[in-house]
């Protein structure tokens, strides 16, 4: 049986960490031992790792109309995975701007940038690691207070090539686009069924 009073291990000794490339994102190799769950160090391993900025992704929600705003842009990851690689998401960006650290003020740009919405209330949701296997990211996941009155169309900055198109949500059909597969990224998925969970309360403290 395996012992689960013992305490979590700590200790990791890098080896050497190279980067193998660097553009817009950085891939570094990096060989290390670790301490095993049963006492002493791992053999010496060697991992490649995805290094990126971490991100910042929002729901926006207006409690009044109970409905939410969300993005469609192309994603080339999701080329051959999925029907379209036009995928439905939150409004989201990178910590990547010079001297930048707040994640609730990238949340702000953001939203203006890409949906053209401003927030008037952030409620954090979560912060999560989306893949830790293999990259360094890490998401921080807000609820932003909004309206929705006039919201939608074409947004995006042209310097950064995005195309992107607002669409407003009834919250219900937000929560069937999950259900039904047509919302398949993390962070949407997470933040609709986080708002299922919290909606009253959110809805009580923000009518």
């Amino acid at each position: 049986m395996t012992d689960i009073t013992r305490a979590t291990p700590s200790t990791v000794e890098i080896v050497k960490r190279e980067q193998c490339f660097k553009g817009f994102y950085q891939l570094d190799r990096v060989r290390l031992r670790h301490e095993l769950f049963a006492g002493g160090m791992s053999c010496e391993i060697s991992r490649e790792v995805f290094v990126r900025h971490d991100a910042v992704c929002v729901l926006p929600y207006d409690p009044q109309r109970d409905e939410v705003v969300l993005i469609e842009q192309f994603r080339v990851g999701a080329m051959g995975k999925t029907d379209t690689p036009w995928l439905i998401e939150l409004v989201a960006g990178l910590i990547d701007k010079e001297g930048e650290v707040d994640p609730q003020e990238v949340a702000h740009r953001e939203g203006e940038e890409e949906a053209g919405v401003t927030f008037s209330s952030l409620w954090p949701i979560t912060r999560y690691f989306p893949s830790p296997g293999g990259s360094t990211e890490f998401v921080h996941l807000f609820l932003g207070r909004c309206s929705t009155e006039g919201v939608g169309g074409l947004h995006g900055l042209e310097e950064e090539a995005e195309d992107i198109r607002v669409t407003v949500w009834a919250y219900e059909d937000a929560l069937q686009a999950v259900r039904d597969g047509r919302i398949s990224n993390a962070a949407s998925i997470i933040a609709l069924q986080w708002l299922a969970l919290n909606r009253a309360e959110v809805r009580g403290l923000w009518s």
